[in-house]
């Protein structure tokens, strides 16, 4: 510190804050949102804290300077802890045999209130689902438009609440559903839903998940006076978040059968929920995933809170993240081979 210069100085601190933000979020990953509600928030800005770190590292490097150690060790245990924010490999779908191509997609009503401006966004959903031709696709935020028609898929089960606008979760499938069923969460519209398939002498537990939303418009500008009620309405959507969990997992933990776990958790892959709903499932992104795996349209970082988990024993082949503007997040699709 002594060598360096005032400004540098200065940018070294801020650099010792952001990093010291970043590790005290990798640590609240193992925290229960309730112990510390407000510090859990954290979780939503680690792909912002990591990228500013990568900055701060590029900066000390060019100038040859030993601050670089402090972002290069936090950086460094994420990358063990938590592994790469970016993935490098194929775009392309292996073709194989015994193939499963699980899509999942929140729709966002299929634009029921034309959030976006296009005309019959609605068709050109059902139009990019008829084109990428899933065996198995999970809906959030699903609604029973009169202009929909997913009638392609075989089977299907939906579960609806909600007295003007029915609205809910579906899965639809190509695949004899066996068993289905709902684990309701309390005081909320969402909840989780299972269906069991047959696919030749497999069974599989399909889960389709929707944490509790903050139900904010994350890419407005907050009015300073509105920001207390914001911080309340965060701490009780992660409590929430941290309840609905718990009751998925009681289920979870009953299985009998292999599982495919597919859901929109609100939440990134550095938070509490997302460690324990994967629990020792792989993590579709992760295994064969490419770039940030952006899932919900947010401008100022990549946020991925939309997610494709299976069963160590099911073979993750092949992922792909779709830019398509057809919603608030972006449809997401791995391809499994069953053995």
């Amino acid at each position: 510190m002594k060598n360096l210069k005032l400004i540098d100085k200065i940018i070294y601190l801020i650099n010792g804050l952001l990093a010291f933000m970043l590790l005290l979020s990798y640590a609240l990953t193992y925290v229960p949102p309730k112990s510390f509600a407000l510090l859990s928030v954290l979780s939503l800005g680690v792909p912002f804290l990591i990228l500013v770190n990568v900055l701060f590292l590029l900066y000390w490097l060019i100038k040859l300077k030993k601050q670089l150690i402090l972002p290069l060790t936090v950086l460094a245990i994420g990358y063990f802890s938590f592994g790469s924010l970016y993935k490098f490999s194929s775009n392309e779908f292996v073709s194989h045999d015994d193939k499963l191509d699980v899509m999942n997609f929140n729709v966002r009503l299929f634009n029921l209130y034309d959030w976006i401006p296009e005309k019959h966004v609605e068709n050109t959903i059902v139009d990019f689902i008829k084109l990428k031709a899933p065996d198995v696709l999970s809906i959030q935020e699903y609604h029973p438009h009169k202009n929909i028609d997913l009638s392609f898929f075989k089977y299907k089960f939906e579960k609806l609440s909600g007295n003007k606008v029915k609205n809910g979760q579906a899965i639809f499938s190509q695949y004899p559903i066996v068993n289905s069923g709902s684990i309701e969460f309390p005081n909320t519209s969402n909840n989780a839903i299972f269906v069991d398939i047959v696919k030749a002498s497999d069974t599989l537990r399909i889960y389709n998940i929707h944490l509790q939303s903050m139900k904010i418009d994350a890419n407005a500008e907050l009015k300073q006076e509105d920001s207390e009620r914001l911080l309340k309405r965060v701490e009780k959507t992660f409590e929430m978040q941290q309840e609905q969990t718990e009751l998925f997992l009681k289920h979870k933990n009953q299985c009998p059968y292999k599982m495919i776990i597919c859901g929109d958790f609100n939440n990134t892959a550095f938070s509490y929920v997302y460690k324990e709903v994967r629990g020792d499932l792989n993590d579709a992104f992760k295994e064969a995933g490419n770039g940030f795996g952006r899932t919900y349209e947010f401008k100022f970082f990549p946020v991925r809170i939309d997610y494709i988990f299976s069963d160590p024993e099911i073979e993750i082949t092949s992922f792909k993240t779709y830019d398509n503007k057809l919603s608030d997040h972006y449809p997401i699709m791995a391809r499994f081979k069953l053995h």
